[in-house]
């Protein structure tokens, strides 16, 4: 019997060693190959096995040309291909956390209270209408909230940087506030909205020497006093970029004119220049000087609200956008579910104009009391000083106290004389003790070098007490 050929054998092993099992799977149409033996990426639009190579047919992704390779096993080797399909052999739980996060990123598309949700706090209804009623509306947030006090400002302030948190408009937030709330803020911050802020003194500068930790830091609270009055804090301040500015305690920013610019109206002017979203609160943004609160509400846009008469119209008219105060009797709570009842957050005020006669030793007194007041008022005037001033404010007082009651008025006229007598006995001790009423909050946490020129320029600025006004 004879054989079978050798040769036959040999040609079936060869074909099984050159077919390319690989192929089929690699190489299909709809994905993008590149390579360094075809010009530009390509997508393929046929393949045709050529024995051992692989014939493609394809449409450049740049150009749109139309190519033709036939590849080798090699090159078929060396190909870059995208447009597979992941395979779903990943974490689970980290799949699950990925698409919960993009959920989440959407949420305020869907939810128009989203913050809500995440915040550990009970808002009031005054307190979402100002964050979605007026602040969420404005493309460029630049607004004055005005609220009385106790209106929970830090709570819209936190609902607001929360929601522009959510949209993606907002990455870095800066707070500015006096010395001695700045721990409440970021206690607020961290309890009630689990958002970290990092409070930057004086402490911090020096331990960054060579460093912007301003620029560093995505989420800051710091002084208005210090970083006004310290060269250093301010210019590196300056240096950094925010999305967010929140300024609390506002008025401490005001200008007394145009040409008399407090340091802190001046940072308020830059803050303003260096962020999208600036708001200012303050229970007390209106001194009464229309010029003044001008100036002040030019902090949010010195074009818009550069002229006192087109601001007082708006304000006649209702239409200022930037601007919202609410006083206490205004504020309630939600309806009652059952009988649609609101009730007041605060005790309203009942003021009354209450006439009274004078006679014998009362209406004498009153004589008295009222030469007493026009006699040190006249001598207040004529000294044009904030020491003057506070003279003057201080026989207004005298009057009203003496409307009230006897005792009332008594009361004061004691701790007067209690006061300049302590004066007289130690006019020295006083003036150190008026100094030390006028260092800063912050004056503990300043280098040694500065609390003494602070200390310098209060004992030039501070004179002699004199006992008889």
């Amino acid at each position: 019997m004879e054989s079978e050929p050798t040769y036959q054998r040999q040609t079936e092993s060869d074909l099984e060693m050159a077919a390319p099992p690989t192929v089929p799977e690699q190489i299909r149409q709809g994905i993008t190959i590149s390579g360094p033996f075809i010009p530009e990426p390509m997508e393929v639009l046929h393949v045709i096995p050529f024995g051992t190579s692989l014939k493609v047919i394809g449409r450049g992704a740049k150009t749109g040309r139309s190519y033709d390779p036939v590849l080798s096993p090699d090159q078929i080797a060396q190909l870059k291909v995208t447009g597979e399909s992941e395979p779903f052999d990943g974490s689970a739980q980290h799949f699950r956390i990925g698409v919960e996060a993009h959920r989440l990123g959407l949420a305020y598309e869907y939810d128009p209270y989203f913050s809500l949700s995440i915040a550990r706090v009970d808002p009031l209804p005054h307190q979402l209408e100002a964050v979605y009623g007026y602040f969420l509306k404005l493309p460029r947030i630049r607004f004055l909230l005005a609220d009385d006090p106790g209106a929970g400002k830090t709570i819209m302030a936190g609902l607001l940087l929360k929601e522009l948190k959510a949209r993606g408009l907002v990455q870095r937030t800066l707070i500015v506030t006096p010395a001695n709330l700045s721990f409440q803020w970021q206690r607020e911050m961290k309890d009630k909205f689990r958002e970290n802020f990092e409070i930057i003194r004086s402490d911090v500068l020096r331990a960054n020497y060579g460093q912007n930790p301003w620029q560093d830091r995505d989420q800051v609270v710091t002084s208005i006093s210090w970083v006004s009055r310290i060269e250093d804090a301010r210019d590196s301040l300056l240096r950094s970029r925010w999305d967010l500015v929140i300024v609390d305690e506002a008025h401490k920013m005001s200008a007394y004119a145009g040409d008399k610019k407090t340091l802190a109206y001046q940072l308020g002017e830059k803050l303003s220049e260096m962020t999208d979203h600036f708001l200012l609160m303050t229970a007390t943004p209106h001194k009464g000087d229309p010029e003044n609160f001008c100036l002040f509400l030019s902090l949010l846009d010195k074009d818009v609200y550069g002229n006192i008469k087109s601001l007082q119209e708006a304000m006649r008219r209702n239409e200022a956008p930037f601007y919202l105060r609410r006083t206490k009797e205004a504020l309630v709570t939600f309806p009652d579910p059952e009988t649609g009842t609101v009730h007041k957050l605060f005790t309203k005020r009942d003021v009354k104009t209450v006439e009274f006669d004078l006679d014998g030793d009362e209406f004498a007194f009153y004589d008295e009391l009222t030469r007493y007041v026009e006699d040190q008022s006249m001598r207040a005037s004529a000294e044009d000083s904030a020491r003057g001033r506070a003279i003057g404010f201080t026989m207004a007082m005298l009057q009203r106290r003496m409307a009230s009651t006897i005792y009332a008025v008594r009361r004061t006229l004691e701790r007067m004389r209690e006061r300049r007598e302590k004066i007289l006995a130690d006019p020295e001790a006083y003036r150190k003790q008026q100094i030390e009423q006028r260092v800063p909050d912050d004056f503990d946490e300043l280098p040694e070098e500065e609390q003494q020129e602070i200390i310098a320029q209060l004992e030039d600025v501070v004179a002699s007490v004199d006992p008889a006004l």
